[in-house]
């Protein structure tokens, strides 16, 4: 059995860390794993959106594998992608979405900050709780986590190692949907078909408008934003939209989740 399991949905690409019998937790084999299911979605032109899951309910992912640490550095691209496999990686160009379900703790955290936004079933719960054993946050968290949830809200997970749950995340924009248990991969997946059916040039620029703006002032990124869709105002897609609303084709966007 695989360690990580992908799968072709329409156009979206499930990718399940498949270890459970260690909640889900990341070794280097694991990690090289992840990187190649990225690559290959990255590449797909057939592909639009990327929804990275862990098997079963009871975690997403739990961490690195710590009985299996030396592995995650030597694998053969962890210094230039992360140890635990995709956290370095930052031209991925499409949306990603994390589908979590349990346990989403120290690098499976930085898993889930790795992805665009989050989907958590009830039961997720997030934390560093590598803060106890002395484990730092190499995999981007203390990057993402902060641009995330806020300065006071990260620091107060880095610094005290304390574990929230689902509806703490919604609260502080960690989660951006909670739903039922066992329905955070349906979820994603119907947020991916949505995503999917819009035109997609001015959607990708406008992802990469965002996190391309992140260092910039104000005035920088409304310039970088008006160099970008230079190439969406040209794009037969929105004319082709533009042309559909007009003839009253105004289909209904996805509405938000909260059980």
């Amino acid at each position: 059995m695989s360690k990580v399991e992908t799968e072709r949905k329409g156009r979206a690409f499930i990718v399940t860390i498949n270890r459970p019998e260690v909640r889900n937790a990341v070794d280097g084999e694991t990690a090289e794993m992840l990187f190649k299911a990225v690559d290959t979605f990255r590449r797909d032109d057939g592909l639009d959106v990327l929804i990275l899951t862990g098997a079963g309910d009871v975690s997403f992912c739990a961490g690195a594998d710590l009985k299996n640490v030396e592995s995650l550095i030597s694998w053969s691209h962890s210094d230039i992608c992360g140890p635990m496999g995709v956290s370095r990686i930052t031209d991925v160009g499409k949306p990603t979405i994390a589908a979590v379900n349990g346990y989403c703790l120290a690098g499976g955290l930085e898993l889930a900050c790795w992805c665009d936004f989050r989907v958590a079933s009830g039961n997720a719960s997030f934390g560093v709780v590598n803060r106890r054993w002395g484990v730092p946050l190499i995999d981007g968290g203390t990057q993402r986590l902060w641009r995330i949830v806020g300065l006071g809200n990260a620091l107060y997970m880095i610094e005290t190692g304390v574990q929230i749950d689902a509806e703490h995340g919604l609260r502080i924009g960690l989660v951006q949907e909670v739903v039922p248990l066992g329905q955070a991969l349906s979820r994603s997946l119907e947020l991916a078909e949505a995503i999917s059916s819009y035109p997609q040039v001015s959607l990708r620029n406008d992802r990469r408008s965002v996190y391309e703006g992140l260092s910039l002032s104000l005035d920088e990124g409304l310039g970088l934003e008006k160099r970008l869709h230079q190439g969406s105002m040209k794009d037969p897609g929105m004319a082709d939209g533009i042309r559909r609303y007009s003839n009253g084709q105004r289909p209904q966007p996805p509405r938000p989740e909260s059980r």
